[in-house]
């Protein structure tokens, strides 16, 4: 008699099936066959030669696309929330005072973070698709004396690209370090960490670089590393822990590299090869390409018109375009509509952001004029078809 009380469950006893579908949505973006072949590629051991090889490479195009020397530069084994919680722990302490810009869900999700770790949160507050100038942000670091301030470069959520220059001087005049995320807009509008004085970035593999979720690239500076490696305690976690994390990737001088965690092997070779199509591809030329196809879909857009969420074009993200939602209609039936006709992805809007936009994201591989054309051909297939209330 078997010892088995609970059954194979059927599901599992049926081949997996996923549907072919375009996420012309805000993340994250179809993998093109390159990168998909090379996830798929043998296993290796998380501690061989050879992925320290391919580590090392990660590191250099992570260098390259976040325009920087900083030796402290690795990937997370992680999502995007993987790189925002690991660039916060290792910085701030607890009872320590952090300035957050908030101007979407971003903001809204680090200041929960640095509140959880026991940090002293002060916040910004613009309503979606608002932006802080420089003299707002230093006069809020002047009052509040942080250790960290965290602004939302691609703030997906509203499809606002944030100003950055002159932040980070603000910054150092104050000693206090400047944290930006560019999940949204790594590859897709001009960075400059060296450049621009950033002390942390972090990004993510899915969106304009068309990597599988799971992995999270991100860089401190020599400001950074000072702060975090003289600490009083330790970070709240250990797997985020840049101690052992900058000696899995080499970063900290040591002859050897100490077991820390497993790495995602698979998702390192993607995330290799999709930094390896930005380097031959070039920087400004991925950035000239979302400028183009994001204006050709302005005009698409304007031609049906529908209203643009951001008025200002040099304040618009071109990896995530938002619209307001169109009057008269509901956008959850629209979305719906087109997801069920066209097999593709759009959504509405995020956070604070609910209800006021809905999103459509072309980034790296999906940045096409076709593929422009195919989500505007939807969007009209939906206005037309979706029924519009007379009020």
């Amino acid at each position: 008699m078997s010892s088995v009380t609970i059954p194979p469950p059927a599901c599992m006893l049926r081949p997996l099936e996923v549907p072919l579908r375009y996420l012309f949505g805000p993340g994250p973006s179809n993998v093109p066959p390159r990168i998909l072949a090379a996830g798929a590629r043998p296993i290796i051991g998380h501690l061989h030669p050879e992925i320290y090889e391919i580590m090392n490479a990660i590191k250099k195009g992570i260098q390259y696309a976040f325009q920087t020397e900083n030796n402290m530069t690795i990937s997370m084994s992680g999502s995007g929330h993987a790189a925002m919680e690991c660039a916060v722990f290792n910085t701030v302490e607890p009872g320590e005072s952090v300035l957050i810009a908030i101007n979407g869900i971003w903001g809204e999700r680090v200041a929960e973070i640095a509140e959880r770790m026991g940090a002293n949160v002060h916040r910004m507050v613009k309503t979606p698709g608002g932006y802080f100038t420089n003299t707002e942000i230093e006069q809020a670091i002047k009052k509040h004396k942080p250790v960290l301030f965290f602004l939302t470069h691609g703030e997906s959520s509203a499809g606002l690209c944030h100003p950055v220059d002159g932040i980070g001087d603000i910054c150092r005049k104050h000693n206090c370090l400047f944290l930006v995320d560019t999940v949204a807009s790594l590859g897709a509008a001009p960075i400059f960490m060296d450049k621009q004085n950033i002390d942390i970035l972090y990004s993510g593999s899915q969106k304009a670089l068309n990597a599988p979720p799971g992995t999270a690239p991100i860089s401190f500076n020599d400001r950074a590393c000072h702060k975090m490696f003289n600490r009083k305690t330790k970070p709240v976690s250990y797997l985020f822990d840049m101690t052992h994390l900058s000696n899995y990737w080499g970063c900290d001088g040591k002859p050897a590299r100490v077991y820390h965690h497993t790495g995602p092997v698979s998702g390192f070779f993607a995330l290799r090869e999709s930094l390896a199509i930005l380097a031959e591809k070039g920087l400004e030329e991925s950035w000239k390409k979302h400028k183009e196809v994001s204006a050709h879909l302005y005009r698409g857009l304007e031609d049906l018109g529908l209203k643009l969420f951001i008025p200002e074009r040099d304040l618009r993200l071109p990896s995530v375009t938002t619209i307001a939602i169109p009057k008269g209609y509901d956008w959850r039936e629209m979305l719906t509509y087109i997801m069920k006709h066209h097999q593709m992805e759009m959504t509405g809007g995020l956070g604070p952001s609910i209800g006021m936009v809905m999103r459509i994201g072309l980034m790296g591989y999906n940045c096409e004029k076709t593929n422009a054309d195919m989500a505007l051909h939807a969007l009209a297939d939906a206005l037309k078809n979706c029924k519009k209330s007379s009020a």
